[in-house]
């Protein structure tokens, strides 16, 4: 097998990567996920909002009337957290919640005007942090990260991704 050369950057031989070389990765991915979610958490913190919140609200606005129960399996949390994130969000009129039409057992979960604009607010600031960063990086890299990422999923988890992934907005 042929080794990869690395680039000026540090992508030293990919295929061999050293313990040291994966530790810079993991503190990389940890520092990245701070700034990720720094500029949400302020935002947040105005609203007494944590970041379970913030995931609640990304997700009913990407699944439109999703019920509860796929709520919890994209998120993968207890029934008993989210439950909780839920009456606080439909509480304070951000999220609306549904009698199913096909099951009335189930509850299809909607945001509101109100959960719209605040969800609109956490994601436009993380876009334009992702947006900078893209660009400072370049699309080679920006198509390398994403495969990253996806090779980290389990392949259960990889699955959901796949399936939003392909949605429209």
């Amino acid at each position: 097998m042929a080794e990869g050369h690395g680039s000026a950057s540090g992508g030293e031989n990919l295929l061999f990567l050293t313990d040291e070389q994966l530790r810079k990765g993991i503190e990389a991915m940890f520092f990245a996920y701070r700034g990720f979610t720094a500029d949400p958490d302020r935002i947040l913190e105005d609203h007494a909002y944590g970041r379970a919140h913030h995931r609640a609200l990304h997700f009913i606005n990407r699944t439109h009337g999703t019920t509860v129960n796929n709520l919890l399996a994209l998120l993968g949390v207890t029934k008993q957290s989210l439950n909780r994130v839920l009456r606080t969000l439909i509480e304070d009129g951000l999220v609306e919640s549904r009698v199913g039409r096909t099951d009335r057992r189930e509850r299809n979960l909607y945001l509101t005007p109100k959960g719209e604009a605040l969800e609109r607010a956490l994601s436009e600031a993380q876009r334009e942090r992702m947006r900078a960063a893209y660009r400072a990086a370049g699309p080679q890299a920006v198509a390398g990260f994403r495969q990253v990422l996806e090779a980290m999923m389990d392949d259960d988890i990889r699955r959901q991704y796949l399936g939003l992934r392909d949605r429209r907005p």
